[in-house]
């Protein structure tokens, strides 16, 4: 699985380590500790990176979810 943010061109870089660390699941908490920034730093470079606009897309390699490729051998009982 890759995760591909749409946009980021808009976004700073600071905004953009923390948009990629908020839609990776950390808690701010986290962040502030990764960045060694204070949480309202966090809260002010997230709403930014935001109100920017970008979207976040997950790119699943292949034949993650079952449904391409070749035939399961259970498609018979129909």
């Amino acid at each position: 699985m890759r995760i591909e943010i749409r946009g980021a061109e808009k976004l700073s870089f600071r905004e953009r380590q923390v948009v990629i660390l908020k839609e990776s699941g950390k808690s701010t908490e986290e962040i502030t500790r990764t960045l060694k920034v204070t949480a309202s730093t966090v809260a002010t470079l997230y709403h930014r990176a935001r109100s920017k606009g970008y979207e976040v897309v997950i790119v699943l390699p292949g034949n993650v979810m079952g449904i391409f490729g070749g035939e399961d051998e259970n498609d018979n009982d129909e």
